[in-house]
């Protein structure tokens, strides 16, 4: 008998990534956080141009991605990092920072990518439950810390709960988290939100590093475009862990010419907002106690009943985001798209 190739042992243990399923023709997809508007003005004139010379290969160091985004967030350029989405930036982090007989804490649930990526990284997870409502339980996390841990996550908004940590209880955080322990806030959605986001903790500490991405509120999930952004001596070590040539040219252009259309980003976002604050106040007159999301998405605890309710909604032409015995998360996008699944659930909590 032939034997065949055998993997790592220890990826048996890793958990396979679900994406939000496909939507039918006719129905819509609220499973993935997307955009629902088209690219940016500008955007399909840069990828086209950049098309031209797919022959090449892209600038590795992302020279003219890295000063736009620096200017952009207001720091040096020395202290971006890019990568392909800001999901490979955290698996950057990983693989620089952590490996075998470290750890990493993780509030619980939250984003499905980061056990994946702390497993593939050697180190061990050590998830945090959040608390009743549904936010992160910050004094729990800084008592896990030990001499073990290395990266501690922080999700805000939280995905799929979208709670936002307040400032003070981050800054209250970080004085308890060892400066040798990086801080990864995660701020995927932070274009949704009004929270003061962690960017200028980053010139005040050595251990906070913020992760970003072009996916969500600029519209460029298709392209895999983000950012870190954290001291130069962190990035540094994140850019020695670059895929190289991840980031390809019509990504880099793509993302240049979005943030020259941050005008028209932040009217769509606007119009997102307003819609989920439509969803919001209907959630509320059907009594159902959700969180206060900041994102661009809402978030549904069903529990046991999770599967039952999104197969309701796949049938009512909205394909939404279960978490099996836990809850469906549902992007805000289009109102049509909302007004099905709010008509599917008003029927399912009379049942």
């Amino acid at each position: 008998m032939t034997e065949r190739p055998l993997a790592r042992a220890d990826l048996r243990a890793i958990p396979a990534y679900r994406a939000g399923h496909a939507a039918p023709e006719g129905a819509y997809k609220v499973s993935s956080n997307e955009n629902p508007f088209p690219p940016l003005p500008g955007v399909l004139a840069a990828i086209s141009d950049a098309a031209a010379s797919a022959n090449r290969y892209p600038d590795f160091g992302c020279a003219r991605l890295i000063a736009a985004v620096a200017a952009h967030v207001g720091v040096d350029t020395d202290q971006i990092a890019p990568g392909t989405g800001s999901v490979a930036v955290l698996g950057q982090l990983m693989n620089a920072f952590a490996t075998v007989g470290d750890e990493v804490i993780l509030p619980w649930r939250s984003f499905e990518a980061y056990p994946i990526l702390v497993q593939l990284s050697g180190a061990t997870q050590v998830r945090v439950p959040l608390r009743e409502d549904s936010s992160h339980d910050l004094k729990a996390m800084a008592t896990a810390v030990n001499e073990q841990t290395r990266v501690v996550m922080v999700c805000t908004p939280n995905n799929p709960t979208g709670n936002v940590v307040a400032r003070s209880d981050l800054i209250a955080f970080l004085e308890d988290v060892p400066s040798n322990v990086i801080v990864a806030v995660d701020e995927a959605y932070a274009e949704f939100t009004t929270a003061q986001s962690a960017l200028d903790l980053v010139d005040e500490r050595n251990n906070v590093v913020v992760l970003r991405t072009f996916s969500k509120a600029f519209g460029l999930a298709g392209l895999r475009v983000g950012y870190a952004v954290g001291p130069a001596v962190v990035v540094a070590e994140l850019r020695k862990a670059q895929l190289p040539f991840g980031v390809t040219r019509l990504a880099e252009q793509a993302a240049i010419a979005a943030l020259a259309s941050k005008g028209e980003m932040q009217r769509r976002v606007d119009f997102i907002t307003a819609e989920r604050e439509r969803v919001m106040h209907e959630l509320e007159s059907v009594s159902i106690d959700v969180p206060d999301s900041e994102a661009n998405f809402v978030w549904l605890p069903l529990a046991e009943r999770t599967a039952e309710f999104a197969a309701a909604c796949a049938s009512a032409g909205a394909v939404v985001r279960s978490f099996d015995g836990e809850g469906v998360r549902v992007t805000i996008g289009e109102p049509e798209a909302a007004n099905r699944w709010l008509a599917v659930l008003r029927d399912f909590l009379r049942l």
